[in-house]
């Protein structure tokens, strides 16, 4: 097993960097995009590089963004969405 090489803070960095890119490309509709997930797993693929410290596919991201999302709303959790879906992502992609 390969450990990330990025950190839940790195990651919640560009978590919240893609939200604001999305947000920005769907400005028109104030960010609704009900194929979220889609867009922000092309933008945060790029970004993410070797960061996970393993090849990660856009798929695998669609599937741990709306894991985080749902897992998220039904903890109850108030903590930054950013964070809460980095630590998600990294303990995930970690085990």
């Amino acid at each position: 097993m390969t450990g990330s090489r990025i950190s839940a803070d790195r990651l919640a960095d560009l978590l919240k960097r893609t939200g604001n890119a999305h947000h920005a490309a769907y400005k028109a509709t104030d960010g609704t995009d009900p194929e979220w997930a889609n867009w922000y797993s092309g933008h945060l693929q790029t970004l993410l590089g070797d960061g996970l410290g393993r090849p990660i596919t856009r798929s695998e991201i669609v599937y741990l963004l709306c894991k985080a999302q749902m897992q998220q709303a039904a903890d109850g959790s108030t903590e930054a969405w950013p964070l809460y879906y980095a630590n998600l992502i990294l303990d995930d992609t970690n085990s």
